[in-house]
C-alpha cells in the first residue's frame, strides 16, 4: 500500500519518526513521498536519499549530541551555533542535491522577511536542512538569495499540504509531535550553549533571564499547538499519528532507539486507522495470514 508521509518537528522528539517508518514497513506500507520540517526535515531528506531506517537510527546513535552546537563567529545571533551540525551534514548527505533522491521529498522553511512559507525541494540537501532545523533565537538562520530561512514549523508545524502536493493520488499519514490543546504545559529549561562553565551557567539558569526563556518559550508552545491543531482541521491528512513524546525537550540528550520505539507503538494505536487505507482485497489477505498465525 502506497502512501506519502508528512513529518513534524519537535528536535528530540523527532526520534520517533525513525520506529513509525520502521513499523509502517513492517506492515506493508510503501512511502512514495515524504515532507517534513525541522527535525522531521532531516528524517524525510535521509529516507529519501535511500539511507534504510536501520542506518539511519545508527547514524543518529553515534553522534555526540554535546557536540553539536559549537558557535562560529560567522553565524549570526542566536543562542546556539550549528558548527557541529554543520560537521556532521558533512559527512551523512555531503555535496547531494534534490537530484539525488530515490523519492519525491520537500522540506519546508519560513522567510523572516516576508514571513511565508518556502517549500525546499531544490538544491544542496546540506543547505536546505540547515535552514529547516533553524529555530527562531535557538539557532542561527540561513541566508540565501535574499532569504533569511527559519524553521518550517514556525507556519506549518506538520507540512501535509507539502506532502499531499508530492502524490496527489496517494493517502497523506502525517506524524504529529506537539502536544494535544488540552495537555498540560511543562517548565521549559535554557538550553546551555557549549563552552560555558557550569557555575556561570547554574547563576544564569537561577536569573530572571531564564525565567523570561521559560515564560516566551512556553507562550511559543502554546502557539505551535495551536497552528498544529488549525493546519491539521484546514488540510486534514488521512491519518494522524502521534507519539506519546510529551516528556521530552526540544535539545535533550536521548536515547535514540528508546524514542524511536515509542514512534513504533504510536503506529501500533493508529493500526485500525492505517489498515482502512488499504483495498480491500489486501486487508482480507491481512485478516486471513492473522486468522493462520
Amino acid at each position: 500500500m502506497k502512501i506519502t508521509l508528512a513529518l513534524g518537528g519537535g528536535g528530540a522528539r523527532g526520534n520517533s519518526h525513525l520506529g513509525v517508518i520502521r513499523r509502517l514497513e513492517r506492515e506493508g506500507f510503501e512511502i512514495s513521498a515524504i515532507a517534513g520540517t525541522s527535525f522531521g526535515g532531516i528524517v524525510a531528506i535521509l529516507y529519501a536519499a535511500g539511507y534504510p531506517i536501520n542506518e539511519i537510527e545508527n547514524i543518529f546513535s553515534r553522534v555526540d549530541q554535546k557536540r553539536l552546537y559549537g558557535r562560529e563567529r560567522t553565524e549570526g545571533p542566536s543562542l546556539m551555533g550549528l558548527m557541529g551540525v554543520r560537521s556532521w551534514l558533512d559527512q551523512v548527505v555531503g555535496e547531494r542535491t534534490f537530484d539525488d533522491l530515490k523519492i519525491p521529498c520537500a522540506v519546508t522553511a519560513v522567510d523572516m522577511h516576508s514571513g511565508r512559507e518556502v517549500i525546499l525541494s531544490k538544491g544542496r540537501l546540506k543547505d536546505v536542512l540547515l535552514a529547516t532545523i533553524a529555530v527562531p533565537g535557538i539557532f542561527p538562520a540561513f541566508y540565501a538569495d535574499g532569504l533569511e530561512l527559519v524553521d518550517g514549523g514556525v507556519l506549518d508545524p506538520v507540512p501535509v499540504s507539502v506532502a499531499r502536493s508530492l502524490k496527489p493520488n496517494l493517502p497523506v499519514v502525517a506524524v504529529v509531535l506537539s502536544q494535544p490543546l488540552e495537555a498540560p504545559l511543562k517548565r521549559m529549561p535554557m538550553p546551555a550553549p557549549p563552552k560555558i562553565p557550569f557555575l556561570l551557567w547554574s547563576r544564569i539558569v537561577q536569573s530572571r533571564f531564564a525565567q523570561v526563556f521559560d515564560n516566551y518559550m512556553r507562550s511559543v508552545e502554546i502557539g505551535g499547538r495551536q497552528m498544529t491543531e488549525l493546519r491539521l482541521k484546514l488540510d486534514a491528512p488521512d491519518v494522524i499519528i502521534r507519539p506519546s513524546v510529551e516528556h521530552i525537550d526540544l535539545l535533550d540528550l536521548v536515547d535514540v532507539r528508546e524514542v524511536a520505539q515509542l514512534g513504533d507503538q504510536a503506529v501500533e494505536a493508529e493500526l485500525s486507522n492505517l489498515v482502512k487505507l488499504m483495498p480491500l482485497t489486501e486487508r482480507i489477505r491481512r485478516n486471513f495470514i492473522k486468522v493462520r498465525t
